[in-house]
């Protein structure tokens, strides 16, 4: 297994424009590659993006007919490069007319070689302006994904996952050292809980996150950015700022992995205990 390699965060501003949004998003992916990265992640979201921030567009396609996967396959194995496609729309099962939310591992072969949907979905009143309802409009997942990468093994989220901790502790207790959190948090959530829920996850399971965000406004919808590479003792190793759209990268020591479960072994610490019961009335 190789020990060290350099990953990158994608962050772009997509809109309802597939096209427009795939080819800014090709160009930055270019650049990622360019600057060494073997493992490129994109944002939830990252060929398009509507103003409610739901990420549909006016014609959903199945995974057979979905433009953007043959497209981003050709250029992982053009660049033979590692690529995570954060998430795109794909229809689900006949007996469900909603969508999933679903992310694709590729490999340099430009073969897939793991997918995730979309478990935990957004379902929030922030206040009168922001209300957001995935589960209208998607279905979600049932299963935990780990993928096999030269690194070991990666585990694969998205987005409102990262508050369920339990995910990713179950993640990396199953073997993940690399957790993978593609992301269009909202810029008012963002602000408020990004940086501290995926440090506390970093830290908790001790491993590395790599967390690339949307940024920018979208309609009448604004994402927060600052794509995050954190690792396993929650030190961020790269940020990718606010609203601009660009590339970070950062080399990923495996070595520190083991350093930080040997210095802190919580994930060998988990014990059995009983449901909380009745409160016992204060006397």
């Amino acid at each position: 297994m190789n020990e060290v390699f350099t990953t990158a965060c994608v962050q772009n501003c997509a809109s309802l424009n597939p096209k427009e949004t795939t080819d800014r998003a090709e160009v930055l992916i270019r650049d990622a590659a360019a600057k060494g990265a073997d493992l490129i992640c994109t944002p939830e979201f990252f060929s398009c993006l509507d103003t409610q921030l739901s990420g549909l567009t006016t014609d959903p396609h199945t995974e057979e007919t979905h433009p953007a996967l043959p497209r981003f396959r050709k250029l992982a194995e053009e660049l033979n490069k590692w690529l995570l496609l954060g998430s795109i729309t794909i229809f689900g099962d006949d007996k469900d007319d909603r969508l999933f939310n679903r992310s694709y591992l590729i490999n340099p072969l430009g073969d897939i070689v793991a997918r995730y949907n979309k478990i935990h979905l957004f379902d929030i009143d922030i206040d009168k302006q922001e209300v957001y309802r995935e589960p209208d409009q998607f279905q979600p997942g049932k299963e935990a994904v780990l993928a096999s990468t030269p690194w070991g093994l990666l585990g694969m989220t998205v987005c409102y996952d990262v508050r369920f901790p339990h995910l990713y502790r179950d993640l990396a207790k199953a073997g993940a050292g690399i957790l993978t959190v593609p992301s269009a948090f909202t810029k008012k959530t963002g602000e408020a809980h990004w940086h501290v829920l995926l440090r506390a996850r970093a830290i908790e399971t001790a491993s590395f996150i790599i967390a690339p965000c949307q940024s920018g406004t979208h309609g009448i919808g604004t994402t927060f950015g600052h794509s995050l590479i954190i690792d396993p003792w929650g030190n961020i190793l790269a940020d990718g700022g606010g609203e601009e759209e660009g590339v970070v990268t950062a080399e990923i020591d495996l070595t520190l992995i083991q350093k930080a479960r040997r210095r802190i072994p919580a994930l060998q610490h988990d014990r059995d205990y009983a449901s909380p019961a009745t409160p016992i009335a204060s006397t």
